[in-house]
């Protein structure tokens, strides 16, 4: 299998392309526009694998995006890209705004784009797994004190209720 992972320069993207390459057969692609969070050192020991590829590209750009899909023809797709910092959300929520939700888009567009031209088996295996954590979903209350009529996550919720 070849999973496209997105955000893999990250800490947690990091963790889990070491992981796929050590622990596994399957390969990856790194994608990551490297910014402040993105660290290529801790990828170190997985970089001259011959299962492990590098892009430096920004999920914002449909462009650079529709030419990774071509040309590495990923399986499945593992989002972990986002801007998640509490501290950089209140100084520059622009970017949030830019990598969590348009970012997020663009990814999902142009990964459609490269499933709709998949043979219908390729279509049938392909998956889209996008893995975030409470700072761009917001806290899970626990199942015991959980709404099940909400539909709007935590940290949506607390900022609606602090606007008003």
């Amino acid at each position: 299998m070849k999973i496209l992972v997105t955000g893999g320069a990250g800490f947690i993207g990091s963790a889990v392309v070491r992981h796929i390459i050590r622990d596994t057969q399957d390969a990856v692609i790194n994608l990551d526009k490297l910014t402040y969070a993105g660290n290529l050192e801790s990828l170190a020991e997985v970089s001259t694998s011959d299962r492990y590829a590098f892009e430096q590209v920004d999920i914002c750009n449909r462009a650079e995006l529709d030419r990774v899909f071509a040309l590495h023809q990923p399986d499945a797709v593992m989002h972990l890209a986002a801007e998640s910092h509490v501290d950089r959300s209140i100084t520059g929520p622009a970017d949030f705004i830019e990598t969590n939700i348009v970012g997020t888009y663009i990814l999902l567009e142009a990964g459609r784009a490269y499933w709709n031209g998949l043979d219908q088996s390729r279509k049938a295996a392909f998956r889209f797994h996008h893995i975030s954590t409470d700072e761009v979903y917001g806290d899970l209350p626990h199942p015991d004190d959980a709404d099940p009529d909400s539909r709007i996550p935590a940290l949506v919720a607390t900022a609606i209720k602090s606007l008003t």
